[in-house]
């Protein structure tokens, strides 16, 4: 088994050079967000990964084996919800809705993917967002805190207990 070590810092962007011509792994969104993980490369072979937890794998990083050989990270397809808003607006606040929820999003220009989940999908349809399935690469938002998605390691521990209130209404949310 091809044991996967590191990451690479910089990509290498040569068209001609070894990047070019690394075996790509494919891997869904929660596995490229785990450190550990036994998989299968594009040319067949098992292969396992041993990285630094925490970090989030994104499309088009670039991997090295124990023996040197490089490996190129692909977002695959995987069933996502996509919701498509006429405004940005209705937009802006189910973008903030779903982002007080901690919900990981892909978000472009008055479309938005999130991972399948009825409750969200209601709640973003409520809003007047059109939503459908698909399946497609996820790559949500790394959030605040970094280029790449860390977890939730910032400074502050992130339990759900607050010192202050908060009050939701339903009106003009």
């Amino acid at each position: 088994m091809l044991r996967i070590t590191r990451k690479l810092d910089k990509p290498l962007v040569s068209v001609d050079g070894p990047a070019s011509q690394a075996v790509t792994l494919s891997l869904p969104y929660d596995d490229r967000k785990r450190g550990r993980l036994s998989c299968t490369l594009s040319d067949g072979r098992a292969a396992g990964l041993f990285l630094e937890r925490g970090r989030t794998l994104l499309d088009g990083d670039l991997l090295q084996a124990e023996n040197g050989e490089l490996i190129r990270i692909q977002a695959a397809p995987e069933p996502v919800v996509e919701a498509h808003a006429d405004d940005w607006e209705s937009f802006a606040k189910v973008c903030y809705h779903l982002g007080n929820r901690h919900v990981p999003l892909q978000i472009g220009q008055l479309w938005l993917r999130f991972q399948p989940d009825h409750v969200l999908e209601d709640m973003v349809q409520l809003h007047g967002l059109r939503t459908g399935q698909a399946l497609s690469p996820f790559q949500p938002e790394s959030g605040a805190y970094g280029a790449h998605a860390h977890g939730h390691s910032h400074e502050h521990p992130h339990g759900h207990s607050h010192e202050h209130t908060h009050e939701h209404s339903q009106g003009n949310s």
